[in-house]
């Protein structure tokens, strides 16, 4: 009987030890873990040593935002990604100190067809030799809802939206620019896409008796709000990060400018707002994994107004989910001109700047976080006067004034000269 006592105290003695060192392992354990995965450092500005506000650290595809002293604490994570708006991004092993150097582009847009044409290209590259322009804005997912290169969507081959693919290797076709220095952003057409609402029907922006809307173009739209869309031209994104352009700008992100149509959710600026915005969100996390930037496209008249003009689009709403924002600040495209300035292609300077002041001022934040379109086309509303030196000229110094981060020029016919650059 005593001796099986003392087998029960042996018993508990060395149970007792086994719990302590279990617990002590535990404990050992978890401050090694906590200390492997605080990894803490600061991104700072190459030029000046000064910290960067609002940097964006991707580690395992996920956001980190520096603070106001350039700060950032991330898990444990062997390669990183840093960017911030107005510098070059950065992929880096992790390091305590990491430096982004500036960067601001300034681009010409170039159609798919142009990106391809032995005579374009050939200007633009002769451009970007010769003046001050260092990137190229390059249609990947055009206004006729093509895909421009070679998709593993299936989707994009059962509509029909490959019917022509410009870029059969998008992969050296971007790489050959970036070695000659070329910063090159995808855009991407979103909700006008007509291949896609004809092999969807029930996905379409509709008027109330069901009839599919078509635009003065003829080209159907997407009804925005569903989510079966956003997968869709986020395939797309995602294909084109891969690729390796610098950075996707997402354009027509927006319900379509017709009153009156009928969608999935009620026709009302709430709605509408909370949708855009939404599918600006998705698609930040869906790309997170790539350190892209993401841009979005906004009508001139956005900048002016508080409410979302009935297209979904709110600066305010807008800027949390988008590294740069892009107004379309066309003077020509300003039907009533802005206070003060009632003749707009006489006011370049003045539509540019004011409108930029302006929606700065509804959104807060750095100028760098936007870059807007500028007219290189005739003027079509007004005097058919031509834009050259003088009108190109005044507003991208309407721009650079402002402290945006780089400008682009759009022209259709991708036709550009050093006039004004």
């Amino acid at each position: 009987m005593e001796q099986e006592g003392e087998n029960m105290l042996t018993l508990l003695s060395h149970y007792r030890e086994m719990v302590i060192r279990y617990i002590l392992l535990v404990f050992a354990i978890h401050s090694f873990s906590t200390s492997v995965a605080a990894m803490e450092g600061l991104i700072l500005d190459e030029s000046t040593d000064q910290p960067i506000v609002s940097a964006i650290i991707t580690a395992d595809g996920i956001e980190y935002h520096t603070d106001v002293k350039g700060r950032y604490q991330i898990p444990h994570a062997d390669m990183i990604g840093v960017r911030a708006a107005g510098y070059e991004r950065l992929f880096t092993r992790f390091n305590r100190k990491i430096y982004l150097r500036k960067f601001h582009p300034r681009a010409l847009y170039l159609s798919a067809f142009g990106a391809t044409n032995k005579k374009i290209m050939k200007n633009a590259k002769y451009l970007i030799r010769t003046t001050r322009i260092n990137a190229l804005v390059i249609d990947v997912k055009t206004d006729r809802g093509e895909i421009a290169f070679d998709s593993s969507s299936p989707v994009a081959k059962e509509i029909g939206a490959q019917k022509r693919v410009s870029f059969p290797h998008l992969k050296d076709f971007i790489g050959a620019l970036k070695e000659e220095g070329v910063y090159t952003i995808a855009r991407i057409v979103c909700f006008k896409d007509t291949p896609f609402v004809r092999a969807f029907p029930q996905l379409g922006a509709k008027y109330p008796n069901g009839t599919l809307y078509r635009d003065r173009e003829g080209s159907y739209w997407i009804d925005p709000s569903h989510k079966e869309a956003w997968r869709y031209l986020l395939t797309i994104a995602e294909e084109s990060a891969k690729a390796g352009f610098d950075e996707i700008q997402f354009d027509y992100v927006r319900f379509p400018d017709k009153r009156g149509l009928s969608f999935s959710v009620k026709n009302r600026q709430s709605e509408r707002v909370h949708i855009i915005t939404e599918f600006l969100k998705y698609a930040r996390a869906r790309l997170a994994h790539y350190n892209v930037f993401t841009a979005a496209d906004i009508f001139g008249y956005v900048c002016w107004n508080d409410a979302d003009l009935g297209i979904g689009q709110r600066v305010d709403a807008m800027a949390p989910y988008v590294d740069y924002i892009s107004p379309m600040l066309y003077p020509s495209s300003f039907q009533v001109g802005i206070p003060g300035y009632k003749n707009p292609v006489k006011a370049n300077y003045e539509i540019v700047k004011h409108s930029l002041d302006k929606a700065l001022e509804k959104s807060g934040g750095s100028p760098l976080r936007y870059r807007p379109w500028l007219q290189a086309f005739k003027d079509y509303a007004f005097d058919r006067r031509n834009y050259g030196e003088k009108e190109i000229g005044e507003q991208i110094r309407a721009s650079e004034d402002f402290g945006s981060s780089g400008w682009m020029l759009w022209n259709a016919g991708n036709r550009y000269t050093a006039e004004g650059i």
